[in-house]
Protein backbone atom coordinates (compact mmCIF):
# COMPACT_ATOMS: atom_id res chain seq x y z
CA UNK A 1 0.00 0.00 0.00
CA UNK A 2 0.92 3.20 -0.37
CA UNK A 3 1.90 5.37 2.85
CA UNK A 4 3.81 8.17 4.09
CA UNK A 5 6.77 7.43 6.25
CA UNK A 6 8.26 9.64 8.71
CA UNK A 7 11.98 8.43 8.30
CA UNK A 8 13.64 10.80 10.70
CA UNK A 9 12.57 14.08 12.32
CA UNK A 10 11.84 16.88 9.90
CA UNK A 11 9.37 17.49 7.35
CA UNK A 12 11.87 16.82 4.37
CA UNK A 13 12.31 13.22 6.10
CA UNK A 14 8.44 12.56 5.64
CA UNK A 15 7.97 10.49 2.29
CA UNK A 16 5.74 8.98 0.33
CA UNK A 17 6.29 5.11 -0.24
CA UNK A 18 5.54 1.49 -0.37
CA UNK A 19 4.82 -0.70 2.71
CA UNK A 20 2.90 -3.93 3.25
CA UNK A 21 -0.66 -3.90 3.59
CA UNK A 22 -1.52 -5.10 7.34
CA UNK A 23 -3.50 -7.96 8.05
CA UNK A 24 -6.11 -7.56 10.80
CA UNK A 25 -5.65 -10.16 13.58
CA UNK A 26 -8.05 -11.34 16.09
CA UNK A 27 -10.04 -8.35 17.04
CA UNK A 28 -9.01 -6.17 14.51
CA UNK A 29 -10.43 -4.00 11.99
CA UNK A 30 -8.68 -3.57 8.18
CA UNK A 31 -9.68 0.09 7.46
CA UNK A 32 -9.55 1.98 4.16
CA UNK A 33 -8.86 5.53 5.09
CA UNK A 34 -11.11 7.69 3.46
CA UNK A 35 -9.11 11.23 5.49
CA UNK A 36 -7.10 12.11 8.09
CA UNK A 37 -7.20 15.34 10.11
CA UNK A 38 -3.56 17.18 11.62
CA UNK A 39 -3.27 17.88 15.04
CA UNK A 40 -0.27 20.23 16.59
CA UNK A 41 0.52 17.02 18.12
CA UNK A 42 1.36 15.22 14.19
CA UNK A 43 3.53 18.30 13.67
CA UNK A 44 5.06 18.01 17.17
CA UNK A 45 5.61 14.61 16.15
CA UNK A 46 7.44 15.13 12.98
CA UNK A 47 9.67 17.89 14.36
CA UNK A 48 10.63 15.63 17.18
CA UNK A 49 9.19 17.65 20.19
CA UNK A 50 6.47 15.40 20.96
CA UNK A 51 7.92 12.19 23.07
CA UNK A 52 10.96 11.30 20.17
CA UNK A 53 12.31 8.49 22.61
CA UNK A 54 9.21 7.26 21.99
CA UNK A 55 8.82 7.37 18.26
CA UNK A 56 9.36 4.31 15.72
CA UNK A 57 11.10 4.96 12.33
CA UNK A 58 9.74 4.78 9.80
CA UNK A 59 6.51 5.54 11.28
CA UNK A 60 3.09 6.23 9.59
CA UNK A 61 2.21 9.36 11.19
CA UNK A 62 -1.76 10.86 12.07
CA UNK A 63 -3.62 9.50 14.87
CA UNK A 64 -6.75 10.86 13.68
CA UNK A 65 -8.94 8.78 10.35
CA UNK A 66 -12.41 8.12 9.23
CA UNK A 67 -12.95 5.32 6.85
CA UNK A 68 -14.67 1.98 6.03
CA UNK A 69 -13.93 -1.85 7.05
CA UNK A 70 -12.46 -3.64 4.53
CA UNK A 71 -11.89 -6.91 6.72
CA UNK A 72 -11.65 -8.31 9.91
CA UNK A 73 -10.18 -10.62 12.22
CA UNK A 74 -11.53 -13.42 14.30
CA UNK A 75 -13.89 -12.69 16.82
CA UNK A 76 -15.02 -9.48 15.71
CA UNK A 77 -18.49 -8.60 16.80
CA UNK A 78 -18.59 -4.75 17.46
CA UNK A 79 -18.09 -4.08 13.52
CA UNK A 80 -18.72 -5.69 9.57
CA UNK A 81 -18.01 -5.21 6.61
CA UNK A 82 -18.55 -1.61 4.80
CA UNK A 83 -18.98 -0.18 8.28
CA UNK A 84 -17.55 3.66 8.43
CA UNK A 85 -15.25 4.31 11.31
CA UNK A 86 -13.24 6.91 13.30
CA UNK A 87 -10.12 6.01 15.51
CA UNK A 88 -9.66 7.22 18.56
CA UNK A 89 -6.14 8.01 19.87
CA UNK A 90 -5.59 5.68 23.02
CA UNK A 91 -6.29 2.89 21.36
CA UNK A 92 -6.82 0.92 24.80
CA UNK A 93 -8.76 3.92 27.00
CA UNK A 94 -12.40 2.90 26.52
CA UNK A 95 -14.10 4.40 30.25
CA UNK A 96 -13.54 5.70 33.22
CA UNK A 97 -9.95 6.37 34.39
CA UNK A 98 -7.26 6.42 31.62
CA UNK A 99 -4.04 3.67 32.36
CA UNK A 100 -0.24 5.37 33.29
CA UNK A 101 1.00 3.41 29.95
CA UNK A 102 -2.00 4.62 27.56
CA UNK A 103 0.67 7.33 25.38
CA UNK A 104 2.60 3.73 24.97
CA UNK A 105 -0.40 2.73 22.55
CA UNK A 106 -1.52 5.83 20.77
CA UNK A 107 -2.09 5.88 16.84
CA UNK A 108 0.02 8.13 14.70
CA UNK A 109 3.15 7.21 17.58
CA UNK A 110 4.13 4.91 18.52
CA UNK A 111 1.34 2.56 16.97
CA UNK A 112 1.06 3.27 12.82
CA UNK A 113 -1.42 6.15 12.38
CA UNK A 114 -3.71 6.61 9.30
CA UNK A 115 -1.02 8.67 6.68
CA UNK A 116 -1.71 5.91 4.31
CA UNK A 117 -4.11 3.61 2.09
CA UNK A 118 -5.15 1.32 5.35
CA UNK A 119 -4.63 1.05 9.01
CA UNK A 120 -5.55 -1.65 11.40
CA UNK A 121 -7.79 -0.57 14.78
CA UNK A 122 -8.94 -2.45 17.27
CA UNK A 123 -12.59 -3.20 17.36
CA UNK A 124 -12.47 -2.00 21.22
CA UNK A 125 -10.93 1.47 20.20
CA UNK A 126 -13.08 2.13 17.02
CA UNK A 127 -15.69 4.49 17.00
CA UNK A 128 -18.84 4.62 14.40
CA UNK A 129 -18.24 7.38 11.91
CA UNK A 130 -21.41 9.92 12.27
CA UNK A 131 -23.83 8.65 9.22
CA UNK A 132 -24.16 12.58 8.42
CA UNK A 133 -20.48 13.25 7.87
CA UNK A 134 -18.24 12.72 5.00
CA UNK A 135 -14.88 10.79 5.34
CA UNK A 136 -13.08 14.13 5.77
CA UNK A 137 -15.64 15.33 8.12
CA UNK A 138 -15.66 12.76 10.57
CA UNK A 139 -11.52 12.53 10.59
CA UNK A 140 -11.30 16.23 12.19
CA UNK A 141 -13.12 14.54 15.34
CA UNK A 142 -10.99 12.05 17.17
CA UNK A 143 -8.59 14.90 19.09
CA UNK A 144 -9.80 18.34 18.31
CA UNK A 145 -13.61 17.73 18.94
CA UNK A 146 -13.37 14.96 21.19
CA UNK A 147 -10.70 16.76 23.34
CA UNK A 148 -13.14 20.30 23.23
CA UNK A 149 -15.83 17.92 24.36
CA UNK A 150 -13.98 16.24 27.25
CA UNK A 151 -12.70 19.73 28.53
CA UNK A 152 -16.32 21.63 28.70
CA UNK A 153 -18.34 18.15 29.88
CA UNK A 154 -16.49 15.70 31.57
CA UNK A 155 -14.12 17.90 33.40
CA UNK A 156 -15.71 21.55 33.37
CA UNK A 157 -19.43 20.54 33.59
CA UNK A 158 -20.63 23.82 32.39
CA UNK A 159 -23.90 24.73 32.59
CA UNK A 160 -25.70 27.28 30.91
CA UNK A 161 -25.16 30.53 31.50
CA UNK A 162 -21.69 29.88 32.89
CA UNK A 163 -18.72 31.38 30.88
CA UNK A 164 -15.56 29.86 28.99
CA UNK A 165 -12.65 31.33 27.44
CA UNK A 166 -11.72 29.65 24.57
CA UNK A 167 -7.98 30.43 23.20
CA UNK A 168 -7.22 30.44 19.71
CA UNK A 169 -9.10 29.52 16.36
CA UNK A 170 -7.45 26.41 15.61
CA UNK A 171 -9.32 22.44 15.43
CA UNK A 172 -9.72 22.32 19.34
CA UNK A 173 -10.93 26.06 20.00
CA UNK A 174 -13.53 25.99 17.19
CA UNK A 175 -15.31 22.65 18.01
CA UNK A 176 -15.10 24.29 21.88
CA UNK A 177 -16.44 27.32 20.77
CA UNK A 178 -19.65 25.38 18.92
CA UNK A 179 -20.35 23.08 21.67
CA UNK A 180 -20.03 25.86 24.49
CA UNK A 181 -22.46 27.68 22.55
CA UNK A 182 -24.84 24.57 22.05
CA UNK A 183 -24.04 23.65 25.59
CA UNK A 184 -25.93 27.81 26.63
CA UNK A 185 -22.09 29.13 27.96
CA UNK A 186 -21.07 32.52 27.13
CA UNK A 187 -18.33 32.15 24.90
CA UNK A 188 -15.10 34.49 25.02
CA UNK A 189 -12.15 34.04 21.77
CA UNK A 190 -8.23 35.11 21.89
CA UNK A 191 -6.69 35.35 18.88
CA UNK A 192 -4.48 37.60 16.99
CA UNK A 193 -6.33 37.97 14.38
CA UNK A 194 -9.66 39.93 14.24
CA UNK A 195 -11.05 38.07 11.31
CA UNK A 196 -10.41 34.75 13.36
CA UNK A 197 -12.43 36.50 16.14
CA UNK A 198 -15.56 37.44 13.84
CA UNK A 199 -15.35 34.19 12.11
CA UNK A 200 -15.68 32.64 15.81
CA UNK A 201 -18.90 34.85 16.94
CA UNK A 202 -20.52 34.10 13.94
CA UNK A 203 -20.00 30.10 15.30
CA UNK A 204 -21.62 31.14 18.67
CA UNK A 205 -18.92 32.93 20.43
CA UNK A 206 -20.27 36.61 22.10
CA UNK A 207 -17.25 38.46 22.54
CA UNK A 208 -13.65 38.03 21.33
CA UNK A 209 -9.76 39.33 22.98
CA UNK A 210 -7.46 40.05 20.18
CA UNK A 211 -3.88 39.27 22.65
CA UNK A 212 -1.58 41.51 20.06
CA UNK A 213 -3.89 44.17 20.29
CA UNK A 214 -4.29 43.75 24.21
CA UNK A 215 -0.66 41.95 25.46
CA UNK A 216 -2.52 41.95 29.11
CA UNK A 217 -5.43 39.93 27.75
CA UNK A 218 -6.59 38.73 31.04
CA UNK A 219 -7.92 42.39 31.92
CA UNK A 220 -10.18 42.63 28.75
CA UNK A 221 -11.35 39.21 30.12
CA UNK A 222 -11.75 40.10 33.29
CA UNK A 223 -13.81 43.80 32.14
CA UNK A 224 -16.17 41.48 29.98
CA UNK A 225 -16.96 39.32 33.25
CA UNK A 226 -17.67 42.33 35.73
CA UNK A 227 -14.24 41.49 37.24
CA UNK A 228 -15.75 37.88 37.75
CA UNK A 229 -13.11 35.85 35.56
CA UNK A 230 -14.48 32.80 33.53
CA UNK A 231 -15.87 29.68 34.95
CA UNK A 232 -13.78 27.31 32.84
CA UNK A 233 -10.65 28.24 30.66
CA UNK A 234 -8.96 26.09 27.52
CA UNK A 235 -5.62 26.56 27.60
CA UNK A 236 -4.32 25.10 24.51
CA UNK A 237 -0.67 27.72 24.65
CA UNK A 238 1.06 26.56 27.78
CA UNK A 239 4.03 28.34 28.81
CA UNK A 240 4.23 30.92 31.19
CA UNK A 241 0.71 32.75 29.93
CA UNK A 242 -0.51 30.40 31.67
CA UNK A 243 -0.33 32.86 34.62
CA UNK A 244 -2.87 35.37 32.48
CA UNK A 245 -5.24 32.40 32.51
CA UNK A 246 -5.19 32.00 36.17
CA UNK A 247 -5.83 35.65 36.06
CA UNK A 248 -8.55 35.08 33.60
CA UNK A 249 -10.31 32.12 35.70
CA UNK A 250 -12.85 32.91 37.65
CA UNK A 251 -12.27 32.44 42.18
CA UNK A 252 -12.43 29.08 42.32
CA UNK A 253 -12.69 28.41 38.56
CA UNK A 254 -11.42 25.73 36.60
CA UNK A 255 -8.19 25.26 33.60
CA UNK A 256 -8.77 22.79 31.14
CA UNK A 257 -4.52 22.22 30.14
CA UNK A 258 -4.90 21.28 26.40
CA UNK A 259 -1.74 22.41 24.65
CA UNK A 260 1.34 23.89 24.64
CA UNK A 261 1.97 26.36 21.28
CA UNK A 262 4.03 28.60 23.66
CA UNK A 263 5.85 26.30 25.60
CA UNK A 264 6.27 23.05 27.12
CA UNK A 265 7.07 24.58 30.63
CA UNK A 266 5.80 27.43 32.17
CA UNK A 267 7.29 29.62 35.35
CA UNK A 268 4.27 29.58 37.60
CA UNK A 269 3.38 32.14 40.27
CA UNK A 270 2.02 29.99 43.15
CA UNK A 271 0.67 32.50 45.29
CA UNK A 272 -2.25 33.91 42.67
CA UNK A 273 -3.16 30.02 42.25
CA UNK A 274 -3.54 29.60 45.62
CA UNK A 275 -5.44 32.43 46.54
CA UNK A 276 -8.00 32.03 43.66
CA UNK A 277 -7.96 28.58 44.44
CA UNK A 278 -7.59 27.55 40.86
CA UNK A 279 -7.75 24.01 39.48
CA UNK A 280 -5.74 22.89 36.76
CA UNK A 281 -5.88 19.81 35.16
CA UNK A 282 -4.23 18.63 32.19
CA UNK A 283 -6.29 17.25 28.80
CA UNK A 284 -5.02 14.05 26.99
CA UNK A 285 -8.07 13.59 25.24
CA UNK A 286 -11.00 11.55 26.44
CA UNK A 287 -12.10 7.45 26.12
CA UNK A 288 -13.95 5.88 23.82
CA UNK A 289 -16.91 6.38 25.78
CA UNK A 290 -17.01 10.37 25.62
CA UNK A 291 -16.47 9.69 21.74
CA UNK A 292 -19.84 8.23 21.54
CA UNK A 293 -21.95 10.69 23.92
CA UNK A 294 -20.05 13.81 22.07
CA UNK A 295 -21.16 12.00 18.45
CA UNK A 296 -24.82 12.08 19.80
CA UNK A 297 -24.75 15.70 21.13
CA UNK A 298 -23.24 16.39 17.49
CA UNK A 299 -25.84 14.60 15.98
CA UNK A 300 -28.70 16.19 18.67
CA UNK A 301 -27.41 20.04 17.53
CA UNK A 302 -26.17 19.54 14.28
CA UNK A 303 -22.50 20.71 14.75
CA UNK A 304 -20.23 20.30 11.63
CA UNK A 305 -16.79 20.74 11.68
CA UNK A 306 -15.37 24.04 10.67
CA UNK A 307 -12.72 22.40 8.07
CA UNK A 308 -9.86 25.36 6.71
CA UNK A 309 -8.83 23.53 3.56
CA UNK A 310 -8.73 19.43 2.45
CA UNK A 311 -5.43 18.45 0.43
CA UNK A 312 -5.06 16.01 -1.65
CA UNK A 313 -3.27 12.69 -0.24
CA UNK A 314 0.10 13.25 -2.50
CA UNK A 315 -0.32 16.99 -0.98
CA UNK A 316 0.36 15.91 2.73
CA UNK A 317 3.45 18.20 3.11
CA UNK A 318 2.08 20.75 1.89
CA UNK A 319 -0.93 20.09 4.57
CA UNK A 320 1.59 20.03 7.45
CA UNK A 321 3.11 23.40 6.31
CA UNK A 322 -0.55 24.92 6.22
CA UNK A 323 -1.15 23.58 9.98
CA UNK A 324 2.47 25.49 10.97
CA UNK A 325 1.35 28.62 9.69
CA UNK A 326 -2.36 28.62 11.30
CA UNK A 327 -5.57 27.23 10.65
CA UNK A 328 -8.94 28.43 11.46
CA UNK A 329 -10.28 24.94 12.20
CA UNK A 330 -9.34 22.10 10.66
CA UNK A 331 -6.51 20.62 8.15
CA UNK A 332 -7.84 17.43 6.27
CA UNK A 333 -5.67 15.15 3.82
CA UNK A 334 -8.45 13.02 1.58
CA UNK A 335 -6.53 9.66 1.02
CA UNK A 336 -9.38 7.73 -1.06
Amino acid sequence: MKAWLLNDFGLDNLVLGDTPTPEPKAGELLVKVGAVSLNFRDKAIVDGIYEPHKVPKPLIPVSDAAGTVVAVGEGVSRFKLGDRVNSHLYSRWTDGAPASDEPDYCFGSPLPGGLAEYMIIHEDSAVRAPDNMSDEEASTLPIAALTAWYSLVDYGQIKPGETVLVQGTGGVSIFAVQLAAALGAKVIVTSSNDANLQAAMQLGAASGVNYRTHPQWHEQVLKLTDGKGVDLLLDVAGGNGLNQSIAATKAAGKIAQIGFLTGQTTELGLMPLIFRQTTIRGIAVAPRSSFDRMNAFLNENQIRPVIDKVYPFEEARQAYEHLARGAFGKVVIKIA
